[in-house]
């Protein structure tokens, strides 16, 4: 029951605001699920199999028609479907599912990364541990910070050193 009916057959305040709550919980999970590539992997799967199950069908009967004109049986008038056309669905949702798997990978991958590399927690002393599990030692945060940023001036050394190279290139280097 979403909504309750007042006596004159208008639905109450908090019915309406649950309701609405309701409906904007379910938007909120369809767009997730419109950017999540592992949910478009799984609405794929099933298309995949009809594809290819359609594929497999036209090119039985497309091996059958053309078994007949080969025996004499049947001649060439008769239309049969396309096996390129249907090869071509399958091939694009294979294409598809692929590019869902990679981008899931990538997901995954910077998951890990970020995981791996941005700081946990810092206990501070204003602020006891209040249960803190995955909190670090200051020593131990320092030493990460300073190589970050030994890694960024790392990066940033050879985007200088890219750009040097591109800009003399540009430039003639004269007659030898």
């Amino acid at each position: 029951m979403l909504a309750q009916q007042q006596p004159g057959g208008t639905m109450s305040q908090p019915g309406l605001q649950q309701a609405a709550s309701i409906q904007q919980q379910q938007q909120q999970l369809s767009q997730q699920q419109d950017f999540d590539p592992v949910h478009k992997f799984k609405m794929l799967i099933p298309q995949l199999k009809e594809s290819l199950q359609n594929l497999m069908k036209i090119a039985a009967l497309n091996l059958a028609h053309n078994t007949s004109i080969d025996n004499g049986i049947k001649s060439s008038d008769t239309s049969v479907q396309r096996f390129d056309k249907s090869l071509e669905e399958f091939y694009a949702l294979c294409d598809q599912v692929e590019l869902c798997l990679r981008l899931a990978y990538e997901c995954l991958s910077q998951s890990i990364d970020s995981a791996k590399h941005s700081p946990n927690l810092v206990p501070t002393a204003t602020k006891p541990d209040t249960g803190q599990t995955e909190s670090m030692s200051y020593a131990h945060y320092l030493s990460m910070i300073k190589s970050q940023i030994s890694c960024a001036k790392d990066i940033h050394n050879a985007l200088l050193e890219c750009a040097k190279k591109i800009a003399g290139k540009g430039q003639p280097q004269g007659l030898m």
